[in-house]
């Protein structure tokens, strides 16, 4: 059947970039088995939204029918990226780890789409998700050395928290491809992709 795959990159490294690299094949990979499938992509390295501002929160917290025009044009962006994960079936995120986390343009989309009333509410026993069912998410990450194991893994807070606040608003299908050690050396970072890619075969090939 077709998908709505929204395709999210951020990575302000261009071609330089291998979590972009591997996030165009897993693209490419979903529409060879769809078709008729259709992209949305949305470019955070090369277009970031703006982080949080006063008026944005503010509009937030205002309901619909109560936003006069500024507060209506404040939440626009926000409004946007959150029907972009509204109508998405297969959601693919492509990020470095920056600092043992993420990039700060991928946290910003992060807050403009966990919204209280749009994606979650607070019910009698906790948040519950406002979202369609039957998402699937493929996060596709990059990292210079390796934190999936070994004395490093305490350190990755890339997949902790991703894994964490995507499940926080319903989407708990949820596959990590991981490109480790990338910059320890050509032959580490050939062995990275290669394993990334066979990671990426096999995630595609269990997509509904």
């Amino acid at each position: 059947m077709p998908h709505t795959i929204l395709h999210i990159d951020s990575s302000p490294l261009g071609e330089r970039s291998v979590s972009r690299k591997l996030t165009a094949k897993v693209q490419a990979e979903l529409r060879a088995k769809y078709p008729d499938s259709k992209v949305i992509t949305r470019d955070l390295g090369v277009h970031p939204l703006p982080h949080l501002s006063g008026n944005v929160i503010g509009a937030f917290f205002t309901q619909p029918d109560k936003r006069d025009s500024a507060l209506t044009e404040a939440i626009k962006l926000s409004e946007q990226a959150v029907d972009e994960l509204v109508g998405a079936d297969v959601i693919i995120i492509g990020t470095p780890m920056w600092n043992f986390g993420i990039p700060s343009s991928l946290k910003a989309w992060i807050d403009h789409i966990v919204r209280a009333g749009r994606t979650f509410k607070y019910g009698a026993t906790g948040p519950e998700s406002l979202l369609p069912s039957g998402k699937k998410v493929i996060i596709v990450s990059s990292r210079g050395g390796v934190y999936s194991d070994g004395p490093m893994k305490m350190m990755d807070y890339q997949e902790t928290y991703l894994k964490a606040v995507l499940g926080f608003i319903g989407l708990h299908d949820v596959s990590f491809i991981r490109a480790e050690g990338v910059a320890m050396g050509e032959g580490a970072a050939k062995n990275a992709m290669q394993s990334a890619e066979t990671q990426l075969v096999e995630t595609v090939k269990k997509v509904a």
